[in-house]
């Protein structure tokens, strides 16, 4: 919220010497966070000048432009910039005559953007300063004609000051407000927080004047769906303003206020309607009367309805979408955005006024829906004050009827539902109890008092004062005991609360899980890969494209199945008892990702497509987080109502139906891994560092892989490896590594291949064994035989180096592939694989003998299970 400081003063007293800094620490005192302090960037001479004489000049380039001598300080006195008292100025707009005054700014003015303005030589003469229009001041988008001040009601003497006189010279503070507090998107809600900082008087500007009643106006609030048992609108004013000149310009002192708050001027009923709301906290819609159709109804949108806003943009409706609507149909989105078929323009002269309370639940679905924030649905969503729509709608009419030279009206509406305030028990003992601090009874209650709470006392409860509170209209946040304490707390002050370093429990640390998952990402780290967090919503077409990515197909899974969504692909080869349901958010932050992940692949994906874009090329990534499985109905459609605490089956239900979130690890890998260097050529990344990354990790927790030939919708499907451990016995699958897909790679714009993988770390951390086995290194000597194998072609190597393993015995240190030869001397269909032997022993030195035993009985293993030969 940016609060200029001119406008505060209006309604709390400021100190004659007070600076933004100052109000931005007083600010802070009762809990806001300070952002920027804003201030209009034109500095240097801009005066007021008058126009003595102005001659039309065409140039051969087709313009025309004006050579003028202009009066910039009184006669016989020197200038703001120490020249002549009248200057010739070239000027290419024709809105003016002799004898206007207007903003001159003088050489050595600068202007917004670093514009310095000097003597400049331009159409044949020297141009001493320029005449200033309200964009090159940043008061406006208009650059079609200069600022004419006699237009604008202004008569200021020559020579004056323009910057004050435009506001140009005033500052404003701007403040991070947090969700809870929407009523200090106000100057209103700003100052009297400021009151209760300083103890400044304050004036409640919504109590000036008496509002008028109006009546006559056909208007009806008609939510007969109202969603979740909440009513999109409980209030509603209509007030009209007739024969009201809307191309008048709006006052300069508006405009800067305007501007600095972050609003651009665009009209003066638009601009009233927006300073009233920046003034008061309640969002105002000006309708022209001479468009709207009968009378005015709140309802929701029907199946199929359109409507045009604002912003010259269609809207497909949702039947949740809260409709202004006349006899023509949806004229505006509720408390979001007006509709382009009744906006004002310059031929509007009646005006219709709306002040409204809506839902915020309803208004916060609809602007995120339509992806269409707003200043209006900003302050509706966050809670505004009930009973402020009429004197909102007042105020715009006075303005209106000031600025705009209309009447007043009696024709309107009023529809105020009775304001039912909250009252709150509360225990006076709570307050020290809760925040560790000492306030007195008297500070805590005073502090309420100062907030606008009703305080009535009751009998004491356990020898503490018991009070009841009611919160003011405006304080919709306050709901509960706790809510009133951190009240107390914030006005009182938090430097009253002692600064006490907790002391930690015996016993308590990292369980075992986290310290195993963390033990795995520092190792993977320091192998060379960098962590990184992505967000875990995904689109259908990545759930298409990845599934589940901890869980490979089958290998009779078809292109087809391969292809389908994730759902279909895991019947097709998934196993059948784990979830396979994606989770979809009924409340998206983007539409177009509305999916809970099923894998980390995503993630990665997206993060790799944003760091080659930006020319990073050579990336290994990895990543850790959960994925979302659901395990059955979420019962979305039984949400409690916000209003009130849940029952204890209520909540139980809905804890049943959260998703499975499974641990899982999963990186990503392209481009080079080695570079190119003197001596040694670049190497880029492949499926066997993909799998090296998932061994790293699987040994952080004590747990080895088997790792065999697979398959899975998203990698190569000659370049995937299966990953799996051992359990009673048998192999259970915990993740994949390989190659990305090419046409996968393709379609997200990334370079060469792709190596990836992904684990099912959670299920890795449940096997970890309590303690990891070590083995104590032997001082004896090895012994190294080389052992190759004739056999099919079709027998995977790591099934054939497990059977060899498993039949040479204990004595057996390490066994390798390193070799798969297929050509000349061996037949068509078979390959030779040649295997590294390491034997030892513990407790002496292994004679050749024994060595080639133990060969010999790994060779007979593999003879009685692939039918392999010796190969001499």
């Amino acid at each position: 919220m940016r609060v200029p400081l001119s406008w505060l003063g209006e309604f709390v007293e400021l100190p004659e010497d007070v600076t933004p800094e100052a109000v931005h620490a007083d600010l802070v005192r009762v809990g806001f966070e300070e952002e920027d302090i804003r201030r209009f960037d034109v500095t240097g001479p801009v005066v007021v000048g008058q126009v003595l004489s102005r001659e039309p000049e065409e140039h051969s380039n087709g313009k025309t432009v004006n050579w003028c001598q202009v009066r910039v300080a009184p006669e016989g006195q020197r200038a703001a910039d120490g020249g002549e008292d009248v200057r010739g100025i070239v000027c290419g707009a024709h809105n003016f005559e002799a004898g206007d005054k207007v903003v001159v700014t003088l050489p050595g003015a600068v202007l917004p953007g670093g514009f310095e303005i000097a003597a400049r030589k331009t159409y044949g003469h020297v141009s001493d300063g320029m005449i200033a229009s309200a964009r090159e001041l940043s008061l406006g988008e208009d650059h079609d004609g200069i600022i004419v001040l006699t237009r604008l009601g202004l008569d200021p003497e020559v020579g004056e000051d323009a910057k004050a006189l435009l506001g140009l010279d005033q500052t404003a503070v701007e403040i991070n407000v947090t969700p809870d507090r929407g009523y200090a998107f106000s100057i209103r809600g700003v100052a009297r927080e400021y009151a209760h900082s300083t103890g400044s008087p304050f004036s409640d500007p919504a109590l000036a004047g008496s509002p008028s009643a109006a009546s006559g106006f056909p208007v009806a609030l008609d939510d007969r769906a109202p969603i979740r048992g909440r009513v999109g609108a409980t209030g509603f004013i209509a007030r009209v303003v007739r024969g009201i000149d809307a191309t008048r310009p709006t006052p300069a002192w508006m405009v800067a206020r305007l501007q600095l708050a972050g609003i651009r001027a665009l009209s003066l009923p638009v601009d009233i309607s927006n300073y009233v709301m920046l003034e008061l906290g309640n969002p105002l819609h000006a309708y022209d009367l001479a468009k709207v159709s009968g009378g005015i109804t709140v309802r929701r949108a029907a199946q199929g309805e359109t409507l045009v806003t604002l912003d010259e943009q269609e809207r497909k409706l949702d039947p949740e979408d809260l409709l202004i609507v006349d006899d023509s149909g949806p004229i505006g989105l509720a408390g979001v955005m007006g509709g382009e078929s009744t906006k004002t323009d310059d031929a509007t002269t009646d005006v219709l006024v709306e002040a409204a309370t809506f839902d915020p639940v309803s208004i916060a679905r609809t602007s995120r829906r339509h992806r269409l924030p707003s200043e209006a649905s900003k302050r509706f969503e966050r809670g505004v004050d009930p009973l402020v729509a009429r004197a909102a709608a007042q105020r715009m009419v006075d303005l209106l009827v000031s600025l705009g030279g209309g009447t007043e009206d009696a024709l309107g509406a009023e529809i105020v539902a009775p304001w039912q305030p909250v009252a709150i028990r509360l225990q006076l003992a709570r307050v020290n109890g809760l925040m560790g601090a000492d306030y007195t009874d008297e500070e805590a209650l005073s502090a309420l008092a100062m907030i606008g709470c009703e305080i009535v006392e009751e009998a004491p409860e356990e020898g503490s004062a018991v009070v009841v509170v009611t919160p003011p209209s405006w304080r919709s946040d306050l709901t509960r005991p706790a809510d009133l304490v951190e009240e107390i707390a914030r006005i009182v002050g938090y430097d009253r609360i002692p600064s006490v370093l907790p002391v930690a429990p015996a016993g308590r640390g990292l369980t075992r899980g986290q310290r195993l998952r963390r033990r795995a990402a520092n190792i993977v780290t320091a192998a060379g890969l960098d962590e990184i967090q992505s967000y875990p919503f995904v689109s259908q077409t990545q759930l298409d494209a990845f599934g589940a990515g901890a869980e490979p197909v089958s290998d009779d899974v078809s292109e087809a199945a391969a292809a389908a969504s994730s759902a279909e692909a895991a019947e097709a080869g998934a196993d059948p008892e784990r979830p396979v349901t994606p989770v979809k958010l009924a409340n998206p932050l983007d539409a177009g990702s509305p999916f809970l992940r099923r894998s980390l692949l995503p993630g990665l994906v997206t993060a790799s497509q944003r760091n080659v874009s930006r020319g990073l090329t050579d990336l290994a990534l990895v990543e850790f987080g959960n994925v979302f499985e659901a395990r059955g109905e979420l019962g979305t459609e039984s949400v409690p109502p916000l209003a009130e605490r849940p029952s204890a089956e209520t909540l139980a239900a809905l804890d049943a139906s959260i998703p499975a979130q499974p641990l899982r690890a999963a990186g990503l890998l392209l481009g080079d891994v080695v570079d190119k260097q003197a001596g040694e050529a670049a190497r880029a990344a492949d499926w066997a560092d993909a799998l090296d990354a998932a061994r790293t990790i699987a040994g952080a927790v004590s747990v080895e892989l088997v790792v065999s030939q697979g398959a899975h919708r998203a990698f190569h499907p000659g370049r995937t490896a299966e990953l799996s451990v051992r359990v009673d016995d048998g192999l259970e699958v915990v993740g994949v590594a390989g190659e990305l897909l090419p046409e996968l790679v393709a379609a997200n714009h990334l370079p060469g291949r792709v190596a990836a993988f992904e684990l099912d770390l959670g299920r890795l951390i449940e096997l970890a064994p309590a303690e990891p086995e070590t083995r104590q290194l032997s001082t004896f000597p090895a012994a190294t035989q080389d052992l190759t194998l004739v056999l099919d072609a079709a027998i995977p190597a790591g099934d054939v180096l497990a059977v060899v393993a498993a039949g040479a015995g204990e004595l057996l240190e390490d066994a390798r592939i390193v070799d798969d030869y297929r050509g000349q001397g061996i037949a068509e269909g078979e390959k030779a694989l040649t295997f590294a032997l390491r034997f030892r022993a513990d407790d002496r030195t292994l004679k050749a003998e024994e060595a080639s035993e133990s060969k010999l009985a790994g060779v007979a293993a593999a003879e009685l299970a692939f039918g392999a030969k010796l190969r001499d």
